[in-house]
């Protein structure tokens, strides 16, 4: 008898030893890698010291990158724990400041990522990694330090919901848009617990940027995972990077979904998400807000892809007096590509703050920090109170080119109306 089985689905039964699972079936799974960064890390390894084990130190990778380079005592503490734990039990998937960057996107860079795989983090955005065709999710430090002693965990099989996006993207409409627009019309609770599986001309025609940045936002939904079908871009991209073998997972062409929605490319505009949820979406050109601060970067819109788009915008261009516009690359390799290719001289030409690699402001650590009442157009991921900063500052959710246009602006712009 024929599965009839989504993506999510065939990879859970894989890995389970099962020949199908259901939706609302509990099965226990064997994970090819779990991650854990210095936030989450520390307590992962007060849980992992009582168990009294030995850790499946292949399947072990360890990212400090939230609050990296340290920022206080605390962190720093944070970044020692995390550094003592890689010593003490070897483990070579470590990577220090300098030779890391962020969590998510290092996991891509580095060849763990790939298709068919069941991956998990200590981090709600690892769902980024279902872009290229594999299941990956966030867990609990718990959770992450029995994986890493057992090589196993627990899931409960999601529904499967099928998003289609047909037909051609505009100019300056890009994978960020794409999801946005989506959450708008589910809201953010709209996927809770299910598993979000990308389709149509206008998702084949994304980069694997774009990809990455529908899939680390599908959590933003509420959902447990979200999967982009693998393709030749995806092959091609793994060529010489990944780590070990592979088998690319499809579903099933009369596989059960939940829910199926359609979308028309044409139809998705330039968008921005007001606070304080990503579901508040609106289209870019009619949000007249002015803003006090600019950011570029985050796992979700720190790739290079998106320095060149902004940094396009910004040449021969400056950013508006009185607004500061930050500019983080999510790994060190991405930094050294984006002053190879003289996007940071860009950058810093039209009056941008460029760091080196950290999740720091996105979470309202540091590098960014927002004060009371100040506004920030950022291409990170969540604009939730306080999120950036203080409780009463704001965040818009938008794509590169609307952060870089609406810097030089000094109020949130559609870059399509640029002069």
């Amino acid at each position: 008898m024929k599965m009839k089985a989504t993506i999510s689905e065939k990879i859970l039964a894989a890995k389970s030893g099962k020949k199908r699972v259901s939706p609302g079936e509990i099965v226990e799974a064997q994970v090819d890698y779990v991650m854990v960064n210095d936030v989450t890390g520390l307590p992962a390894f007060e849980v992992f010291q009582q168990l009294k084990a030995k850790p499946m130190k292949e399947k072990t990778v360890l990212i400090p990158d939230h609050y990296v380079p340290n920022k206080d005592v605390a962190s720093a503490e944070q970044a020692k724990a995390m550094r003592e734990f890689a010593v003490q039990y070897q483990i070579e998937n470590y990577f220090e400041v300098g030779c890391g960057g962020v969590c998510h996107q290092l996991m891509v860079e580095e060849g763990f990522v790939a298709p068919g795989r069941l991956i998990i983090g200590a981090d709600s955005h690892t769902c980024t990694y279902g872009a290229l065709g594999c299941f990956s999710t966030g867990v609990g430090s718990t959770e992450a330090a029995c994986a890493m002693a057992t090589g196993k965990l627990w899931f409960k099989v999601p529904e499967t919901q099928k998003f289609v996006v047909e037909g051609r993207l505009g100019k300056y409409v890009t994978g960020k848009d794409v999801i946005l627009h989506i959450i708008g019309d589910i809201g953010v609770d709209g996927a809770l617990y299910k598993t979000m599986e990308y389709y149509g001309s206008a998702v084949e025609s994304l980069t694997l940027a774009d990809r990455l940045s529908i899939s680390n936002m599908a959590i933003e939904a509420g959902a447990k995972a979200g999967i982009v079908p693998a393709d030749k871009k995806v092959g091609d991209y793994l060529k010489g990077r990944v780590r070990g073998a592979y088998k690319t997972v499809k579903a099933d062409k009369d596989a059960v979904y939940c829910d199926t929605f359609k979308y028309n490319a044409e139809e998705i505009p330039v968008t921005v998400a007001e606070p304080y949820l990503p579901e508040n979406t609106k289209p870019a050109g009619e949000v007249d807000v002015e803003i006090d601060q600019a950011y570029l970067g985050s796992c979700t819109n720190g790739r290079i892809e998106d320095l060149r788009m902004a940094a396009d915008i910004l040449r021969n261009r400056r950013v508006k007096k009185g607004v500061r516009m930050i500019v983080v690359p999510a790994t060190t390799r991405i930094y050294a590509q984006a002053m190879k290719e003289g996007l940071v001289e860009t950058f810093m030409k039209a009056g941008a703050y460029v760091s080196g690699p950290t999740c720091g402001a996105c979470l309202g650590g540091y590098m960014g920090v927002l004060a009371a009442n100040e506004t920030c157009v950022s291409s990170t991921n969540r604009n939730f109170i306080g999120r950036m900063g203080h409780k009463k500052s704001r965040v818009y959710l938008a794509n590169p080119a609307v952060v870089a246009a609406s810097a030089v602006t000094g109020k949130i712009t559609d870059p399509n109306k640029l002069k």
